[in-house]
């Protein structure tokens, strides 16, 4: 395992912000996220205009498109957490599914062909899809069986944002000469999001904002709804000095001598800024190294592209 290295430059007392965990209810559905485990039937959209309605706000934005009869994890962002939904669309996604296969046909050859579908390969969206139908190179991370009873392989596969697994199967199909198509298949994570990480249905989030508005019970609504900071570990981090927060708060980008503690991180990756607090202040890109950021004295760190933060100075 690869532990991240972080640089300490300096230290301080945080004055802005508020720590994610101790946040009211009312704050998280406002900037917070549900992990929703999507049901057969309805489409994304549809399932996020469920949960607009169940906590009764203005707007809610899922980070991926799930067929409608696809069922698992389906991020939802919640009001002014949407803004992070962009930074999510390009993440990894995991699937276990079911492929059956047309004709019988040898385990080894199912596994020869599988392997070459593991890596580059290229795709055309299907006829029906969100995006222009022309052939476009995806990544297949990881493809294994986990199990094959007669014509249906059970499998799991972790993929690039946009692969198409219904397309997947029936080009497999199309490689062995003999068909086949997906039969079922469930997302197990999206991004930094899996099944074991607050995973909940409509009807648990529905029952927990009741349990909250009629007996003032915030265990099952905080249990649903996570800060936003939670969907943030797959992007590194810096920690920044209040002395900046509020230059950002106004637009700017951050400075080297702004920051406060960092993460090892290249030029030009995504760069979550934080407060002191642990508090989402903006979200940017790199414009150096951190060891560069380390070493210089003044320069741009990290462009900033969204920001989060409202300012809730200590008294």
């Amino acid at each position: 395992m690869n532990t991240v290295q972080k640089f300490i430059v300096k230290e301080a007392e945080g004055l802005f912000g508020k720590d994610p965990n101790e946040r009211t209810v009312q704050e998280l559905i406002n900037s917070g996220i549900v992990n929703i485990d999507k049901p057969k039937g309805p489409s994304s959209h549809q399932v996020s205009d469920y949960v607009q309605k169940i906590l009764g706000i203005k707007k809610a934005g899922h980070s991926g498109t799930l067929d409608p009869a696809v069922t698992g994890v389906q991020p939802i962002a919640l009001s002014d957490a949407t803004r992070i939904t962009q930074f999510f669309l390009t993440a990894p996604k995991e699937y276990v599914g079911i492929m059956h296969l047309h004709q019988k046909i040898s385990v080894d050859k199912i596994k020869v062909v599988m392997e070459k579908f593991t890596g580059k390969i290229t795709q055309l969206p299907p006829i029906k899809s969100a995006v222009k139908r022309q052939e476009r190179v995806r990544e297949i991370y990881e493809f294994e069986i986990i199990e094959i009873d007669g014509q249906d392989v059970l499998f799991r596969v972790k993929c690039q944002a946009g692969t198409y697994i219904r397309k997947l199967c029936h080009d497999i199909g199309k490689e062995l000469d003999i068909g086949a198509h997906m039969a079922e298949l469930r997302r197990t994570a999206a991004g930094p999001l899996t099944e074991k990480d607050n995973l909940i249905t409509l009807n648990d989030l529905k029952d927990a904002i009741h349990y909250w508005k009629e007996n003032g019970n915030e265990k099952y609504v905080r249990y649903c709804i996570q800060p936003i900071e939670n969907v943030l570990h797959h992007i590194r981090k810096v920690w920044v000095f209040d002395s900046a927060i509020e230059s950002l708060s106004n637009g700017r980008d951050l400075g080297v001598p702004g920051v406060s503690i960092m993460e090892n991180f290249r030029k030009d990756e995504y760069i979550a800024i934080m407060s002191l607090k642990g508090e989402l202040v903006a979200i940017g890109e790199s414009q150096m190294s951190a060891v560069e950021c380390n070493i210089k004295k003044k320069g741009l760190a990290v462009k900033v592209k969204k920001v989060f933060v409202k300012l809730n100075k200590k008294t």
